[in-house]
Parts: structure tokens; C-alpha cells; sequence
């Protein structure tokens, strides 16, 4: 029993330090905090700086700048060799972050169809801005022939062509690059699409 006197003589002296040091070490971690909000604070209106400066944006991994109130890819104009079973969606996507930026390419290389692509055709990506598209409204349809497709997979009619086909399974008819991405492997000419066909629709 004795032996245990020290010990508690011990821990009473701590508990009374801790009490004279209080105010100390309250200031302490007071001051820790201040500093932890600031450097919070700090990172976070810095990466609210580097969104807005000019070069620093980007889509789709394509850096933008900002030019006349347009955002425009920073390494533009460029060249590019058309790869084997390439389109210009792809192309578009590949420079300007988006493949609506396909028709700039098609008008800028004074393309007759925009849907043949040689191999090693050499093409100029113009400088431009990149092209931001609104969903469509809700337009009411009638009839068979111009219903919404909600389906996966449409089954190809008289009449139709990819374009038509997009316009009505996404509201969007430039969108008919995905659907003869998803069906090159029966869709040889984007052109040409058969009565009868299965098209597989990406959703």
C-alpha cells in the first residue's frame, strides 16, 4: 500500500501543472486552428484563381484560353493525318474537348462529304471556339415515322438514315457519330444503312 503514495503523488503534481498551463495551451491549440482555417481558406480561393485564369480551363483533357469572350483550344490551329477509321466526331473530340466541332473541320477543309475520310488525308483544325450545344426542348411528335426510339436497339426502316435515327432516339441528330461508332462493325458507310438492320442506340 505504501508503494502507491508516490505514484499518486506524481499524478496529482501533473494534474496540478496541467492546471497552472491551461490558458497556455488553450492559446495553443487556439492558434493551431486559426492557422489550419487559413490554410484552408487559402487553398481553397487559389484553386478558385487557377479555374478563372485564362489557359487554365480545360475540357476533356484540351486546354482552352479564353479569346473574344469564346473559349478556344490553346494548340490550335494544328494538322492532322487521318488515322484508319477515323470520323471527324472523333477528331473534333480529340482537339476541341467536344465533336460538335466537327462541321468547323469539314468547312475549313472544304470537305464535299464530310462522312469520307481518306487514310493520311491531312486535314487543318482551324482555331476556333468550341461549340456548346443545349439539350433540345421536348418537341411533340405524331405518327409512327418520327416517334421517339427509347430503346437500346432500332431496327432499321424505309427512309431512315443515321441522322434520322439520332434525332429521334436523342433529340440531337449530331449525334449520329455515336450510333455508327457503336455499329461500325455492320455500318461500313454511315451513308448507307439497310432496311431490316439492327442498330445497337448508346444510352
Amino acid at each position: 500500500m505504501d508503494e502507491a503514495y508516490p505514484s499518486g503523488s506524481k499524478l496529482k503534481r501533473f494534474l496540478k501543472s496541467l492546471r497552472m498551463n491551461e490558458s497556455s495551451i488553450s492559446m495553443a491549440l487556439g492558434a493551431l486552428v486559426v492557422v489550419v482555417v487559413g490554410i484552408l481558406v487559402y487553398n481553397y480561393f487559389s484553386s478558385i484563381n487557377k479555374v478563372a485564369e485564362p489557359g487554365m480551363i480545360t475540357q476533356e483533357g484540351v486546354e482552352l484560353i479564353e479569346e473574344e469572350g469564346e473559349f478556344v483550344p490553346k494548340d490550335l490551329p494544328a494538322t492532322h493525318m487521318v488515322a484508319q477509321g477515323e470520323h471527324l466526331w472523333a477528331i473534333a473530340e480529340r482537339y476541341y474537348g467536344t465533336g460538335y466541332n466537327w462541321v468547323d473541320i469539314a468547312q475549313e477543309n472544304q470537305l464535299i462529304n464530310a462522312d469520307l475520310l481518306a487514310e493520311g488525308q491531312v486535314l487543318v483544325i482551324p482555331r476556333t471556339g468550341i461549340k456548346v450545344v443545349e439539350k433540345p426542348k421536348p418537341v411533340e411528335v405524331t405518327g409512327t415515322i418520327t416517334a421517339s426510339i427509347l430503346g437500346e436497339e432500332y431496327m432499321v426502316a424505309k427512309g431512315d438514315h443515321l441522322w434520322s435515327v439520332a434525332v429521334r432516339a436523342y433529340g440531337d441528330g449530331y449525334r449520329w457519330a455515336e450510333i455508327w461508332e457503336a455499329n461500325q462493325d455492320m455500318v461500313v458507310n454511315p451513308d448507307a444503312i439497310e432496311i431490316g438492320m439492327i442498330l445497337r442506340l448508346p444510352r
